[in-house]
């Protein structure tokens, strides 16, 4: 039953005889499970939050930097350097005390994907990374959970529902995974501000619609948007049983190789801070684009930019202790499994949070 106070806050949902009470109280039963509190988690937590999903879970390992202010909604300046899953789940309340709020400061992996899925009854991805996309996938089908997927890329964005009462999944669409080469990162190339809010709000109602089991489900359909054009067009595709039989205990687990780490060494700034300040400091690879190196660096670290990584290779040291740093630790451990996997490399050591941590650990970025 709807308290008097839920039927003034969702009075015109009530007034649609396609939700009515009993479809709010579906909302207010609901649990969501919303993995990434970035560009796409915001304006999907801001929206279920309002729309009254009784339960949102939250995950997300990263902490609010400046830079997000451009497109993450929930967050300001008074929430830079805190968890986003605790600056979200702040806002969440500002927007609607009557959700509860559980927040998974963590980053979806192998080991927890399975407890944290199981607890929801629809997952919604809004990560940005392929690794994260096929572990949720294959999580939602050993769990039989629906998965509400979005994707953008600089000024396009796409969204489709994955593992709806039988249908299709995300590998019937996206078979294997790209390469690290040819996998696009928008933490290097950079996102329209607005877009992230446009694809969101598709996957928040795409989200509804699920719960409530209205309308016809992007399922079986992607749904594709260009901003510069603002052209949409909708891809169909089917279920190919090979790949939607694929789940977590099935599935290449090189598949989720980012998460994992597998036999990569790591370093904090800590233990990084004092190595330099030895008589042996380790060598310093920085694999960002060289715009991102010029506006500043760690003191003494060489310039070897991912996307062109193996002309640079023979000039790096095979024998002293090398710690490779991007913005974030994400490039960083792709440039060190590359270089382990295609180079023979063993001496490599990945830089863990990237310059991000590092500048919020001190001030010691030496501008170029």
């Amino acid at each position: 039953m709807l308290t008097s106070e839920e039927r003034q806050i969702y009075r015109r949902h009530l007034q649609l005889p396609e939700i009515g009470e009993a479809g709010q109280e579906k909302l207010k039963n609901a649990r969501v499970l919303v993995v990434g509190a970035g560009g796409l988690g915001c304006p999907i937590l801001q929206y279920l939050a309002a729309a009254g999903v009784g339960t949102l879970g939250i995950v997300d390992a990263d902490k609010v930097d400046r830079s997000n202010l451009q497109r993450q909604i929930l967050y300001g300046p008074a929430d830079l350097g805190q968890l986003k899953v605790e600056a979200a789940a702040r806002a969440i309340r500002r927007i609607n005390p009557l959700v509860h709020t559980e927040v998974h400061s963590c980053r979806a992996r192998l080991g927890n994907v399975r407890e944290l899925v199981s607890k929801y009854d629809v997952v919604v991805d809004g990560s940005d990374n392929f690794p994260t996309r096929y572990l949720l996938n294959d999580a939602c089908v050993s769990l039989n959970r629906p998965l509400v997927s979005g994707a953008i890329y600089k000024f396009e964005g796409q969204v489709s529902v994955f593992n709806y009462q039988g249908g299709p999944t995300y590998r019937c669409l996206f078979p294997q995974p790209p390469s690290a080469q040819e996998a696009p990162n928008c933490d290097a190339t950079g996102v329209l501000g607005v877009l992230p809010g446009l694809v969101g709000t598709a996957q928040a109602t795409e989200t509804l619609k699920v719960i409530l089991g209205l309308g016809e489900v992007l399922s079986g359909r992607l749904w594709m948007f260009d901003a510069l054009t603002f052209q949409t067009r909708t891809l169909k595709f089917a279920r190919r049983p090979e790949q939607a039989a694929i789940h977590l205990d099935t599935a290449d687990t090189r598949d989720y190789a980012d998460l994992c780490g597998a036999g990569m060494h790591t370093i904090s700034v800590a233990e990084l801070q004092e190595q330099l300040e030895s008589g042996q400091p380790p060598f310093l690879l920085d694999v960002r684009e060289p715009h991102e190196f010029a506006a500043g660096h760690l003191s003494g670290a060489t310039s070897l930019p991912l996307s062109s990584l193996e002309k640079g290779v023979a000039t790096l040291p095979k024998q002293h202790p090398v710690v490779v740093y991007c913005r974030s630790g994400r490039r960083s451990q792709q440039a060190v499994e590359r270089l382990q996997n295609e180079f023979g490399f063993a001496n490599l050591i990945n830089l863990d949070g990237g310059i991000l941590a590092w500048e919020e650990s001190e001030e010691a970025v030496v501008k170029g």
